[in-house]
């Protein structure tokens, strides 16, 4: 299995000080697919204020949250538990991103309880509470680090849920051989050298910048077969130039072997007046 068990994730909040946030935090939960959630010495447990923003399609998360009065007690069915935390320090230096810490769970949750704990929105997890820890996330943020509550909870269970998704291999459409590359290459310098667009004495290194060019591309066999239509088109339009003279007063320029190249630029003008 590929995919974070959410079945197995608990969130666990520390002394939260809002009923609001406790109705927020279990929407953000329904949201992103998480169904079980336990609090610990809150503040205030106002059930009525935690259904207004939990709303109805979290009721059952909320109808199902376990109370705790101590912290060691909620924490002590689990086999792992990841606290997070908005502070840095010398007891909180390793530390997961959200994602970073969804695809280490991917194997443990598979067979193990694991609760992601949150502190309370004053002061976030002390250093005690962290003893109870296995591993810290953080979220990065910009200049301002402190989260409200249920926001925290949302952006991890977001990375969770993400994690569950089955990933879609990118999309790669059959490319061309390798012999339709060397071939189309080797018309391409030809007509390059031709039209003396390359230096004849030294073409591979133009040919080279070029291959590194095309090769980003990743071709596909008819993108190949486009490029020597259009070289041989050159091909036939450079013999014709060389066949028929061209305009009056035109020029032909001549390969080292003899053979005709073709027209110059200032031919071509000539012949369309």
């Amino acid at each position: 299995m590929s995919a974070v068990n959410l079945e197995n994730i608990h969130i666990v909040l520390q002394r939260p000080r809002y009923p609001e946030n406790i109705g927020s935090a279990a929407r953000a939960m329904c949201n992103m697919g998480l169904r079980r959630m336990s609090v610990v010495s809150p503040e205030n447990y106002d059930l009525e204020r935690i259904g207004k923003l939990a709303t109805h399609v979290a009721s059952g998360i909320v109808d199902r949250i376990r109370l705790y009065d101590d912290l060691a007690t909620a924490l002590q069915s689990f086999q792992f538990v990841v606290g997070t935390t908005a502070r840095m320090g010398k007891q909180r230096q390793v530390v997961h991103s959200p994602e970073n810490l969804a695809r280490q769970l991917v194997s443990i949750s598979q067979h193990n309880r694991v609760a992601i704990l949150f502190g309370p929105e004053d002061r976030g997890l002390s250093n005690e509470d962290l003893r109870f820890c296995h591993a810290l996330a953080n979220i990065p943020t910009a200049d301002f680090s402190s989260l409200n509550l249920a926001q925290a909870v949302m952006i991890v269970c977001y990375a969770l849920h993400t994690a569950t998704l089955e990933q879609k291999a990118a999309f790669v459409p059959k490319l061309a051989s390798r012999h339709q590359l060397d071939g189309m290459y080797a018309q391409l310098r030809e007509m390059l050298v031709r039209i003396s667009y390359i230096n004849p004495d030294n073409p591979d290194y133009f040919m080279d910048n070029l291959r590194r060019f095309l090769t980003r591309m990743q071709l596909r066999a008819r993108e190949v077969s486009i490029v020597r239509g259009i070289c041989r088109q050159m091909d036939w339009y450079a013999g014709k130039c060389y066949k028929d003279g061209y305009a009056e007063g035109g020029r032909q320029e001549e390969r080292k072997d003899g053979a005709g190249t073709g027209c110059n630029g200032r031919d071509l003008l000539a012949r369309k007046k």
